[in-house]
């Protein structure tokens, strides 16, 4: 069988299974989640073997070193995926809720009823956790998934797949619910990703590169971020002490996630005072900063940001700095150079943070906190499918409820229209 033939085989199989899966009750589902959860206990082993393969066969092709520590599986990791399942299982479900019913003038009822997206294809590199992840949210979610993870994965990802299909099994759903590509073919991609009569909405989760090309060639729906530019903003009347927590925790907590700082916005009238204490803390962390001539006035030895460094997501210990004269300023800037990730001020003025919330285009944003809490967990929401930036359908964190759309219900007893 061509990869062509494979992939509309796989598209078939999770349209037939996601009508199964939609109509399962939050008991079977849950079923689903802990039996998956008991098989990788009782198949640790097998499952590290597996790893081990991917781990000799990356170190072969000289992968760096940042992308063997995510391929890598420790007994930790596993740990904390069977830890992920049990808590989805505890998630509420949020199929069949129905919300906003309001009686017409007619006597009917209307209101909204939240129901599975279908089918979701997710492509993602690197992290073979990151199967169990998409796998169980999009089962909580009443949907059906093909996942498609990185070739140097391949291995951990086809032991991850028979736990999965163990727990269908178990609570007696169709193993097709959640597949694995086997193949590593990058054609595979392009087959899924055009695969519209099968597939309800794709969802990259990887570098830029890689959501760039599923973005531009897809037929399907995508749920995505390009990258993460992200700003905190110390206003004129922020507290320095918060000001200096927040914009050290949001550079420096973690270099390489979408919701770390990447430019620090400070007013002048903060800047002599506060900028040479935070560049002290950032030298002291090995964090270089790239700045406008006026923070390098006040911090000999800053580098000289150009152009480019305003809208780069570094993933790095490099930060950019810009001091600005106002709110409006700092508005603009974000709005300019920004992803619309997340956004944060630092600020006492309650006047001037809600124009900061109503005027910045971003899907999360926030006022005296870290942009590190752009987070699905963080939020509440137990875990997330990943980040999105655009504005139709979902925005910021995607949950469950991130992985449903609504329809209305209308409630009538032998009304008819007059």
């Amino acid at each position: 069988m061509n990869i062509a033939d494979y992939m509309q085989k796989l598209g078939r199989d999770a349209r037939q299974a996601s009508r199964l899966v939609a109509a399962a009750t939050t008991a079977t589902k849950n079923k689903a989640l802990l039996a998956t959860a008991e098989a990788l206990n009782t198949q640790r082993e097998q499952l590290l073997e597996a790893n081990a393969l991917d781990m000799r066969a990356g170190a072969a092709k000289q992968l760096d070193a940042a992308l063997l520590d995510r391929l890598e599986l420790t007994p930790a990791r596993v740990e904390a995926m069977i830890e992920g399942l049990q808590q989805v299982a505890a998630l509420p479900d949020p199929v069949g809720a129905i919300t906003d019913m309001n009686y017409r003038p007619s006597g009917i009822q209307v209101g909204k009823m939240r129901v599975p997206l279908g089918v979701i294809g997710i492509i993602y590199e690197s992290r073979p956790n990151v199967t169990v992840e998409a796998a169980s949210l999009c089962l909580k979610s009443g949907n059906a998934a093909i996942l498609r993870g990185g070739s140097e994965a391949l291995h951990s990802n086809q032991a991850i797949a028979a736990c999965l299909k163990e727990g269908l099994k178990v609570a007696g759903l169709p193993t097709e619910a959640v597949q694995v590509v086997d193949t590593t073919d990058r054609e595979a991609v392009g087959q899924l990703i055009t695969l519209s009569e099968y597939v309800d909405v794709i969802v990259p989760r990887g570098g830029k590169g890689l959501i760039e090309r599923i973005s531009e060639e897809a037929r399907i729906p995508v749920i995505k971020h390009l990258d993460g530019v992200c700003h905190v903003y110390i206003d004129q009347q922020a507290d320095p002490d918060k000001a200096q927590a927040i914009a050290i925790n949001a550079k420096t907590h973690r270099y390489g996630t979408c919701n770390t700082m990447e430019t620090l916005l400070i007013h002048e009238n903060q800047a002599a005072s506060l900028l040479p204490l935070l560049a002290e803390a950032y030298a002291e962390k090995g964090v270089e900063l790239r700045g406008c001539s006026r923070s390098r006035l006040l911090v000999p030895g800053m580098q000289a940001a150009i152009d480019s460094d305003w809208s780069t997501e570094y993933l790095a210990p490099v930060l950019a700095v810009r001091v600005v004269d106002s709110l409006d300023a700092a508005i603009e800037h974000i709005n300019q150079y920004g992803s619309h990730h997340t956004d944060a001020i630092v600020t006492e003025n309650y006047t001037r943070a809600r124009r900061f919330l109503n005027e910045v285009d971003s899907s999360s944003v926030m006022i005296n906190a870290s942009t590190r809490f752009a987070d699905g967990f963080e939020y509440g929401l137990g875990a997330e499918i990943g980040i999105s930036t655009d504005k139709i359908h979902a925005r910021g964190p995607v949950g469950l409820e991130g992985l449903t759309s609504q329809k209305y219900v209308v409630f009538g007893d032998g009304h008819i229209r007059q």
